[in-house]
């Protein structure tokens, strides 16, 4: 029969297990919530909460039917595909039969046939901890623990740290996102709601570099809206502001989500494609001519205006010695600029290659 000292001393070990337990929970948390940007919390989520865990495969899951969370990763220089384990999908539907009716953790044996779409790693897994993700008490996606323990996650163990943990990692969520917000509203053109000049310029460095690195062709379109100032001129700049913010989006609905495009001041944009050749360049340059004259605008007259778009088009491929990138990008955005000065003179409404 134990003594009242081995009873103590069994308590007292308990009391230190539980502190040190609750130390490490709280140094997790605190690494979510102090994560410095979008990118560097979703690695914390997946690498370090995985390392932390001892489990083989950590997935984030989460709803982004406007893209929105994929442009602030893109803006702040993170690729979406580069995180490994991060799901970014337009709704939560059919992804796994959890989902429908997910309020608190859930615990149990994996199967493939629910769950495949959720763990992109999903070799040797046995149990799994499917933890949900809210925004204003609404489901927005769900930390995925998945375990080649079959024992490690089943419905009679607790979910209240589970419950916790995914609190916290709401809030991290939210929290990143507004901060990556109000730091690209730094980078954005406020008519548009394009990405302006500046940021233009930081990803032209980027994007050289990888380039560089890849040995790709990085291609420049510059557009410019034909005879901009009449429409100012004959309907007040009311109208020209609708018809920047209408080419803006015609555009806008041409490019590729990894392209980067931006207002590069007055009437004229600029769009980046990275990994793209010349020719490739040109024939999007066409569309995106023949989508701005085909787009109607309405300046208030009597009858809508037909408006017309020039682009010119210049690409650079940098070499591995290549050190200045900086010369590099001015010179790829003065080429692009003169083979739009072509443009324009050979009669505008058409497209120009350096």
């Amino acid at each position: 029969m134990e003594s009242e000292q081995d009873q103590l001393a069994e308590l007292q070990r308990q009391v230190a297990l539980n502190t040190r337990i609750m130390e490490r929970s709280q140094q997790r948390e605190m690494r979510l919530l102090q994560a410095e940007d979008l990118g560097s919390l979703f690695h914390e989520m997946i690498d370090g909460l995985g390392a932390s865990y001892r489990l083989q495969t950590v997935t984030v899951v989460l709803v982004d039917p406007d893209h929105d969370v994929r442009h602030l990763l893109i803006a702040s220089g993170a690729s979406p595909q580069g995180i490994d384990g991060l799901i970014l999908v337009e709704a939560l539907t059919g992804l796994a039969p959890q989902y429908v009716s997910l309020q608190k953790p859930w615990l149990g044996a994996y199967n493939r046939s629910d769950h495949q779409l959720v763990f992109s790693n999903s070799q040797r897994l046995q149990s799994i901890a499917i933890i949900p993700l809210t925004h204003r008490r609404t489901l927005i996606g769900s930390i995925n623990f998945g375990s080649s323990d079959r024992a490690r996650f089943t419905k009679s163990h607790g979910t209240d740290f589970l419950l916790h943990l995914g609190v916290i990692a709401s809030f991290a969520i939210e929290n990143a996102v507004n901060r990556a917000r109000l730091q690209r509203s730094g980078f954005t053109d406020v008519l548009t709601g394009w990405n302006n000049r500046r940021y233009l310029q930081i990803r032209l460095h980027e994007e050289l570099a990888r380039a560089r690195r890849d040995q790709t062709t990085l291609t420049c379109l510059m557009i410019d809206i034909d005879h901009f100032k009449r429409i100012n001129d004959d309907y007040g700049h009311a109208a020209g502001d609708e018809a920047l913010r209408v080419i803006a989006q015609c555009i806008e609905s041409q490019v590729r989500v990894s392209d980067v495009a931006a207002r590069f001041g007055g009437e004229e944009f600029v769009v980046l494609l990275p990994a793209t050749e010349a020719d490739s360049g040109l024939r999007l340059a066409e569309r995106i001519r023949l989508a701005v004259s085909a787009e109607p605008f309405n300046p208030g007259a009597a009858r809508k205006r037909t408006i017309t778009a020039s682009v010119g088009v210049a690409s650079a491929a940098p070499q591995p010695d290549h050190e200045d990138l900086k010369s590099l990008g001015e010179s790829l955005l003065a080429r692009a600029d003169v083979a739009l000065y072509a443009a324009k003179s050979g009669g505008r409404d058409q497209v120009a290659r350096e």
